[in-house]
Order: C-alpha cells, then sequence, then structure tokens
C-alpha cells in the first residue's frame, strides 16, 4: 500500500481550514501545511492536525509556494489540496481503496474537481487535475498563479472527486495585480499565463483590455487547444458587456477554427438566436449541443448542463413561444431526466398542466 503526503499552502483560512482536514486525516499519512502570512487562527488549526508547519513568505509565487511544501514531503505520493476543498464520505472510500490498489508504476493520479453546483448541490462544473503525484519523480509547479504541474509520465484516471466549497464567490483583484507587476517588470507572458491575464481582466470588467489580451493570446502557436476554445466564449462575454452583437456571435463561431463544436459554445450560439427570437435557428444550435458528449478526460472546463439539461430546457422555451407546446412539453420532459428537482423542469411541467386542464 503507498503512504501520502498531503501538502497544502494556506492563508488566513480558520473559516474552512478545520473542514478540509478532517475529511482528509484518515486517508494521508503525513500532513504538511506552509503557511504566506496568516494573521488569524489557521496555523493553530493547523498544529491540531500536524506539527509540520512551516511559514513562507510570500513572493506573489504560488508555484515557488507549492514547490516548497512538495519538498518537505517524505511519502511516496503528494496529494494537493486548497483549503476551501473537502473529500466527501463517499470519495473518502474510494481514495482509500484506490491507496491499497494503486501500482507503483504510476506516477500521477488524476481526479475530478467539482468546482460549480446547481441549486440542489448537483455538479454541474467539473473537469480533472493532476492531484496524486509520486514524490520521487521530482514534478515541479510551473507559473505564478494559475499554477500546474503538466500532467505527463504514467497516468491513472480516477473518479475520485475533490469537492471545492468556497465559503465567499468574490473575485479578489489579487490575481490582476501579480500578473501586472510581472508586466511592469517586462516579464513574458507565456500563452498559458496570456489566457490567464485575459481571463483576470474580465472578471474585473476591463473588457476591452481583456478582448485585447485574448485576441494574442488566440495568435500564439503553442497554446492549448482547449484554452483556445474558452478564450472563444470569454471574448463572447466581453462583447456582450460591450453591446457589440456582432462580435459577440462571430467569436462563439471562431471556436470552430481549433477543433470540433463544444456543447457550450453551440448552446450558446443558440442563446444568441433565441435573444433576437430567431427561434428555428436557436433550436438548431441547441439540438447540436445535445447531440456533442463531453470528454472530462480532456482536461477541458466542462459544464455539463450545456450538454443535455440547459439545450433541452431552452429548445422547449422556443416551442413554446412558436405556440407549439405539444413538442415544448416534450423538450421539458427531456431535460427533466437530467434534472427531476429543478425549480426550470418542475416549473415549466406546472404550467403545461394547466395549459392541459383549461
Amino acid at each position: 500500500m503507498i503512504t501520502i503526503s498531503l501538502c497544502m499552502i494556506v492563508k488566513d483560512e480558520e473559516k474552512v481550514l478545520d473542514r478540509c482536514l478532517s475529511s482528509v486525516k484518515d486517508i494521508v499519512d503525513e500532513i504538511i501545511i506552509v503557511d504566506t502570512g496568516s494573521t488569524d487562527k489557521t496555523k493553530e488549526i493547523s498544529y491540531k492536525y500536524t506539527d509540520k508547519v512551516y511559514d513562507f513568505k510570500w513572493i506573489d509565487d504560488f508555484s515557488k509556494a507549492r514547490n516548497f511544501s512538495f519538498s518537505k514531503a517524505t511519502k511516496d505520493y503528494i496529494l494537493w489540496l486548497d483549503a476551501d476543498d473537502v473529500i466527501l464520505k463517499q470519495d473518502k472510500e474510494s481514495f482509500l481503496k484506490l491507496k491499497e490498489t494503486l501500482s507503483p508504476k504510476i506516477d500521477i493520479v488524476m481526479m475530478k474537481y467539482n468546482v460549480g453546483f446547481d441549486e440542489n448541490g448537483n455538479v454541474n462544473f467539473s473537469y480533472y487535475r493532476e492531484r496524486l503525484i509520486k514524490r520521487e519523480k521530482n514534478y515541479q509547479w510551473q507559473s505564478p498563479i494559475h499554477e500546474v504541474i503538466t500532467p505527463q509520465g504514467n497516468l491513472e484516471y480516477s473518479n475520485i472527486c475533490i469537492t471545492h466549497k468556497k465559503e465567499e464567490v468574490k473575485h479578489s483583484t489579487r490575481n490582476l495585480e501579480i500578473f501586472e507587476k510581472l508586466i511592469a517588470k517586462n516579464v513574458s507572458l507565456d500563452a498559458r499565463q496570456l489566457y490567464y491575464y485575459a481571463r483576470e481582466l474580465m472578471y474585473n470588467n476591463k473588457f476591452e483590455k481583456a478582448i485585447t489580451y485574448f485576441n494574442i493570446f488566440l495568435d500564439t502557436k503553442d497554446a492549448w487547444i482547449e484554452n483556445k476554445i474558452n478564450a472563444c466564449m470569454d471574448l463572447s462575454n466581453c462583447y456582450s458587456n460591450l453591446n457589440d452583437d456582432s462580435k459577440k456571435i462571430s467569436s462563439l463561431f471562431k471556436s470552430f477554427e481549433y477543433d470540433l463544436p463544444r456543447a457550450e459554445i453551440c448552446t450558446n450560439i443558440g442563446i444568441y438566436f433565441m435573444e433576437k427570437e430567431l427561434y428555428y435557428q436557436a433550436i438548431y444550435w441547441f439540438k447540436q449541443a445535445t447531440k456533442i458528449k463531453p470528454n472530462i478526460k480532456s482536461g477541458a472546463f466542462i459544464q455539463l448542463d450545456y450538454y443535455k439539461y440547459i439545450p433541452y430546457l431552452d429548445i422547449c422555451v422556443c416551442y413554446n413561444r412558436l405556440g407549439n407546446n405539444k413538442l415544448a412539453n416534450k423538450y421539458n420532459e427531456l431535460a427533466g431526466k437530467y434534472k427531476p428537482d429543478s425549480e426550470a423542469y418542475k416549473n415549466n411541467k406546472n404550467y403545461f398542466q394547466n395549459i392541459k386542464k383549461h
């Protein structure tokens, strides 16, 4: 059976750290906490679980902090988590089984990262991340922001999920400030950093500047295709905020230059036409979305609701507006197969039942 070191970097995480560590303490054999400058009870909570608590002076570089935490590990494999992550009971059981059966030939175990949830707590946004990493391979984190270990070597894809439970949905300017410090120092951003810089600009409502950097990113030859496709959706969002309908839709179609259509793209094209009251065009694109299967192992940001549930609901709306409630009800029922507890589905169902009564 393999042994596991948990390595975490933290700062001012007193609200969530105990929850995280209590969910993982029975899985790992060693807990290493690297504190980057907490002023709350984060370190006090850390000492409840481990005596391996280290200080690391924050230098605006997540990779350096994570690499420092990895350098303190002594077990066979390293697991990394953020303080607002948890391992749920069913995943904990699967993790313990994996620990007993994992072949020592495996270098990295890719695990699902569940980061988005609907009103009923069902996962609707998930992607794979490099999560359990063989220590002797000495993999290094790269990039000061949105740090990553490039998956390479012998990989295993697991259905074990790490669940992200963010307490506050508030976008910080921290990452944008780090990027702009790098740019001020004339640091050249690589393709991945250009993409994430553009996203930070977008998140901070700097849409025109975000558009400039998304286009610079799309012109780079070594950029990852999945990031390029996402950049097209982000570009469309920027143009939407600037009320430029022509470029909003052309940005979505631009994604077809890079690969086969994604359901997220087709659904957003459908929404565009639905907003223009061009319902047959909208229905066409929504139906295309329902035919596409998500490739969860691609590493892309998969928004699962766009593959069946959302387009079926939108087809329902389109047929209702066209006066065809028989077909509208049919597609609402199709949506309900995927989310029977959804308020939208239930409200539509009641609506169609009331129509039949009258």
